[in-house]
């Protein structure tokens, strides 16, 4: 997920020589003027929004605009987001929440147009105290200077549609105004919120936004984790009865934050962010918060049909600093965490389904390139494998061509050169693009048996062309736990079919592989190449009466050609699809595997492959 990171403040760049600009303060303290809404107010509750950036006028990830977030949530937003709604039949009614398009109530509001809102920062922060202002004469009859008596509106600014979500934001208003703020912006504007540490808020108000309590539930904790539940915003997840319900929990997906703990949670209680994660995670002592009870959708992958079957944890940090936020109390209470999560689910303790969120697929063609890279290359795999109790099973090396190998590079000792920009680093702590050596989960794909070759190229990220050593772009690692059938040996190189592709990997002596046994691998079952596929929805031709057509298509610039083979992860699942307006489920007659495509995993029907298994390690330990 994303969240916004830290920030310089004005002391910061005023010691870089940066020279102070004040105009974002001044159209903060005109628009409250013209409003009539206290200063204070309105620029605690940017502060909340938006850390006061502009961003240059382009949207936040949860369609946001400008420094009062005035939002504008777009299908193709909800598509690409954490929801991951692509093809899914609810995405334009999803889309169409009131709660999502606050950009045209501030126009209407102001008779401002929605171009100068998204684009104008004055502008923009006038729409918000419109908006405010309306909340409050709507809620009071009246705009009071005592900022206290603000706290309505100011929960009501939050659209969320629970009660425990719009009273966090507000106290998180009402915290900044008390302590006060001061920072400059990436664009250069500094603000000041003076503090305010008699202001008195009417909490009481929260009655009158007549709010349902969302639902609040047990921890879904073991003994050994320290465990608290605040739920996520409603609409941030779906209510579901999984697995009661026929929909198979068979995955958890590992995330980072790439924020703070408390931004993590406050973004999965902001109903505009369309996210969430059942579980987040606090790197210093590994304190834990559940969000989204188990048996719920939560929206954490960027795939609908991997956040239906899955549970998602967020782990504090951030993926291009992971080495330093990763804590051993994250791991070891991950650890306890997700053994619990599979003993109740019957969830496999392996790398097929224990997955980082860079694993998951694109649910379309055009959402591949843009799915997210975290936890990214400094989770420790092997270390954390360890602490489940199943470190990668088979004697190390290599086997002949059709085998099979487990990608098992260590960590600490595994160093990999990786370029590092500022656009990869939320913090701001990258001026510039550097190359750095750092101890890494992955190996390099070559297209050759050379260290000079070209680095293998994903078709979605690069097309044609060769791939880099970003530390962003995945399509040309193999990843610590994942597994691929061996093409070809060279000297020191070994190759694997990846990606519909033959790639090459540095491995004198079998130095970074174990060798794989007990697992099913897939191969064209014809003449032609093998559709992949990002969800695992039924046919259209499947789908009742009223239920809502889901669909789904190819993901285009990948195949599984014939002669090559991948490792499947588990045995078939039936296709499915979930309405979460009625709670029915549509269990559809077709089955797919999901394999190990290239870094990530994809799905392919069980009828255009054939599948052979690889025989247990013990038969080949006892030979």
């Amino acid at each position: 997920m994303g969240g916004i990171g830290l920030l310089p403040t004005i002391a910061e760049a005023q010691k870089a020589g940066g020279v102070a600009d004040n105009t974002r303060q001044q159209d903060f303290a005109t628009a409250a003027a013209k409003y009539h809404v206290p200063t204070s107010v309105l620029i605690g509750v940017a502060y909340q929004e938006s850390a006061w950036e502009s961003h240059n006028g382009l949207p936040s990830r949860s369609g946001g605009y400008g420094p009062m977030h005035l939002t504008d949530v777009t299908k193709a937003m909800l598509a690409g987001g954490d929801t991951g709604m692509a093809g899914r039949s609810d995405l334009a009614s999803t889309a169409n929440d009131p709660a999502l398009h606050t950009l045209q109530a501030a126009s209407k509001a102001t008779g401002l147009s929605v171009q100068s809102l998204r684009t104008n920062p004055a502008t923009n922060i006038e729409g918000g105290a419109a908006l405010l202002a309306s909340y409050e004469r709507k809620l009071i009859g009246a705009t009071p200077t005592d900022p206290g008596q603000w706290y309505g509106a100011v929960a009501r600014y939050s659209q969320a549609k629970d009660k425990q979500a719009a009273t966090a934001f507000a106290q998180r208003v009402y915290r900044t105004i008390g302590s006060g703020h001061a920072r400059s912006t990436l664009d250069g504007q500094t603000v000041r919120l003076a503090a305010d540490p008699d202001v008195r808020p009417a909490t009481a108000q929260m009655s009158r936004l007549h709010l349902a309590s969302a639902a609040t539930a047990d921890t879904e904790c073991p003994p050994a984790v320290r465990c608290t539940f605040l739920p996520s915003a409603v609409g941030n997840s779906q209510v579901s009865n999984r697995p009661a319900n026929g929909i198979r929990i068979d995955s958890i997906v590992i995330h980072d934050t790439e924020s703070s703990y408390d931004s993590a949670i406050a973004t999965f209680q902001d109903p505009k962010s369309k996210s969430s994660a059942n579980y987040v995670m606090r790197s210093a002592d590994g304190a834990v918060t559940q969000m989204v009870p188990t048996k719920d959708v939560a929206f954490h992958a960027g795939n609908y049909s991997s956040n239906l079957h899955s549970i998602g944890i967020e782990h504090e940090g951030y993926a291009v600093q992971g080495a330093t936020w990763y804590t051993e109390a994250e791991y070891e209470t991950t650890a306890y965490l997700v053994k619990y999560l599979s003993v109740r689910f019957g969830i496999p303790l392996d790398r097929q389904h224990i997955v980082g969120h860079d694993n998951v697929a694109g649910p379309n063609s055009s959402l591949v390139s843009a799915m997210h890279w975290d936890p990214g290359t400094s989770w420790d795999w092997q270390h954390f494998m360890d602490l489940l109790g199943v470190p990668a099973q088979g004697e190390a090396g290599v086997g002949p061509v059709g085998s099979v190998v487990t990608v098992t590079p260590g960590f600490a000792k595994n160093v990999q050169t990786v370029q590092v920009c500022p656009s990869d680093d939320p913090t701001g702590g990258t001026p510039a693009c550097t190359e750095e050596q750092r101890a890494s989960n992955f190996v390099y794909l070559r297209t050759a048996p050379d260290p000079a070759a070209p680095l293998f190229g994903d078709q979605a990220i690069h097309g044609t062309a060769a791939g880099t050593d970003r530390i962003n772009d995945w399509g040309s690692t193999a990843q610590a736990g994942q597994q691929f059938v061996v093409a070809g040996c060279s000297g020191d190189w070994t190759a694997i079919w990846y990606s519909g592709s033959k790639v090459w990997f540095y491995n004198p002596h079998g130095v970074n592989t174990t060798r794989a046994y007990g697992v099913q691998v897939i191969k064209a079952a014809g003449t032609a190449p093998v559709a992949v596929y990002g969800s695992s929805y039924p046919d259209l031709s499947e789908y009742p009466a009223g239920f809502g057509a889901s669909t789904q298509a190819p993901l285009s610039m990948y195949t599984v050609p014939t002669g090559q083979a991948y490792v499947a992860t588990s045995q078939p699942a039936a296709t499915d699809d979930y309405s979460p307006s009625s709670g029915a489920v549509l269990i559809g007659a077709k089955k797919m595997y999901t394999i190990q495509y290239n870094h990530r995993l994809v799905l392919v029907y069980a009828d255009d492959v054939s599948a052979t298994e690889v025989a247990p390690y013990r038969e080949h330990t006892a030979r």
